[in-house]
Order: C-alpha cells, then structure tokens, then sequence
C-alpha cells in the first residue's frame, strides 16, 4: 500500500479495495498506479477554509508596475481606481460567502491523465506521436494535462471521487478566484507575492512553451499555477452579466449555457495584462483537439476531514 501523508492506512486499503473491484480485468500493475494515483491526488489537496469576499474587478492603478505592486488600493481611492481587465464581464463586484472546501495543490499532471484514459479503455491522445523525440517536452509526464473537452476534465474529478469516495469535482468559478486571492484578499496577481517577477515566480513573457507543474513558488495557500503556465477549467457555465445576480452563499453559475468559463492564464499571453485573479472567458466546451495551454485542477466539495 502507498504512504498517505493524509490518510490512515484502513483508508488506503478501502480506496484499494474499490480500485480491484471496479477494475477486476485490469492488470495487478495498472490497479496499483491507479491507487497510488488516487492517493496522490488526495494528499494535494489543500484545504481552503471559507469565508466572504468581494469576487470581480476591484481595479489597479492606471499606471502600475508589476513587479513592485502594493497593498490595494494603492494610496488611492478605490473608485479612482483602473479596471485591471479591458473585459466588462468581471467587472460588477459583488459579496460572495463560500463554505469551506479543498484544492488541488497542482493540475492534473499528463501522467494521471493517460492513467484516466487507460482505465477506461481508451487510447491515449496523440498516441502516434507519443515516440517522437523532437516532442518530447510535449508529452512530458509532469506537464498540466491539456484535454479535448470540459466534460474530459469535469470526468477526471469525477473519476478520483468515485474511487476515493470523497465529492470531487471541478472547482466552481468562486472558489477558484477565492483560492487565488489567497482567501479573497485584494491581490492582483496569484502569484507568492502578488508581484509578477520574470522567472522567479512566473514564466518568462517569451516562453514559447508550458513547463510542468510547481516549477514556480506558489502562493500563500500553498496552490500552484494558479497563472502563467496554463489556464484552469471551472464547473460553471458562462453568463455574461452572471455576476450582477449572482447569489452570495456559494455561488456555482448559470444553470445552463452555451459555453464554459476558463479562469487563469496560459504561456502564450502577456503576463502583466493575462495573468490576474480576476480575468474570466467563456470558451467552447469541446475544441478539435488536445491544446497545450488548456488544463485544469480538481476540488473537494466538502470540508470533511479526508481520513473520515
């Protein structure tokens, strides 16, 4: 059995036990990877612990700099204040109360995502390409998971909470953007200082390409990638003026639509103007194919103490 920094060993041998008899024709190799998988994915998980704030765009200065930002609102009066995004659609600030609930330290890495696939018979995207030494870093085993598909990344959580037994599932726009403020604080940037420092804690604005997860520090609740490398799915369905009557107690989206929300940012975009806590898009729910720069992190809906 693996090591669980979390979880007791009688919980272990359950999560195993569900593994062997969800998957009897699996090989004793596959079912063992799938375990050490699971509880992997659960010791990633950090608590986040709820609260209230004001979830939208609550502006910067008109004329900042990045790499040295101070504590909102800067001097000014907060109406004086700059939108941070050229997008209208997050800028209605609005209360939001959210109960206490866990996130995923890393997205989902390409290694855990190909073990998904595997499980359930299918082949591995771009398995035709899987050799190619000049594609190498493409297909690296730490990389974020690109996926085809919203309802792919939505099926993954689903998947760890079925054999975990715990609620998994993408996380909803609140939370996301809660966890990247670091508990809703004014916090421009996600990143271990609110700063945005090329290299050190966020991609080079000429990266050419994605880099596995947890290379840069993370932010102060301990989450990684939260921008900069690739953008994150979220459960919700996209609205437009969603948050001018969006409820306060833990708000999930529209109950349907016609697009999905990404929140985060992704290597190909300008850091300064991409990579902030407040940026939502809509994006189609299904693209053509598997896009590097399109991933996404799973929650626990539930603030159970994971060895209960």
């Amino acid at each position: 059995m693996p090591h669980s920094e979390k979880l007791s060993a009688e919980k272990v041998e359950a999560i195993a036990q569900r593994i062997n008899d969800r998957y009897p024709d699996l090989s004793g190799k596959l079912r063992k990877q799938i375990l050490a998988t699971v509880v992997r994915s659960l010791d990633n998980m950090v608590f986040i612990e709820g609260g209230e704030f004001e979830m939208g765009d609550f502006g910067t200065l008109c004329q900042y700099d990045p790499a040295n930002m101070g504590p909102w609102p800067y001097g000014q009066e907060p109406e004086r204040l700059c939108p941070i995004t050229p997008e209208r659609h997050d800028d209605y600030l609005h209360q939001v109360r959210l109960s206490s609930y866990y996130l995923s330290r890393y997205q989902t890495r390409l290694e855990d995502f190909d073990l998904f696939r595997t499980s359930l018979g299918l082949p591995l995207f771009k398995a035709e390409y899987r050799d190619r030494e000049d594609l190498a870093d493409y297909f690296a085993s730490d990389n974020p998971t690109p996926v085809k598909s919203w309802q792919e990344a939505k099926d993954y959580c689903l998947w760890l909470g079925e054999l975990s037994s715990y609620p998994v599932d993408l996380p909803s726009e609140a939370q996301w953007e809660f966890a990247a403020r670091s508990r809703g604080q004014y916090l421009q940037y996600t990143t271990d200082n609110g700063n945005l420092e090329n290299g050190r804690n966020i991609l080079h604005d000429d990266k050419t390409f994605l880099v596995p997860v947890g290379q840069f520090p993370a932010n102060p609740l301990g989450l990684y990638d939260m921008t900069g490398n690739t953008t994150d799915w979220v459960n919700d369905w996209y609205a437009e003026d969603y948050y001018a009557h969006s409820p306060q107690q833990d708000p999930k989206g529209p109950e349907s639509g016609i697009q999905k929300v990404r929140r985060g940012s992704n290597y190909a975009e300008a850091n300064w103007m991409s990579a902030n806590s407040v940026r939502r898009w809509p994006d189609n729910p299904k693209s053509d194919g598997y896009y590097p720069g399109s991933s996404f992190r799973c929650s626990i809906q539930s603030a159970q103490v994971l060895d209960q």
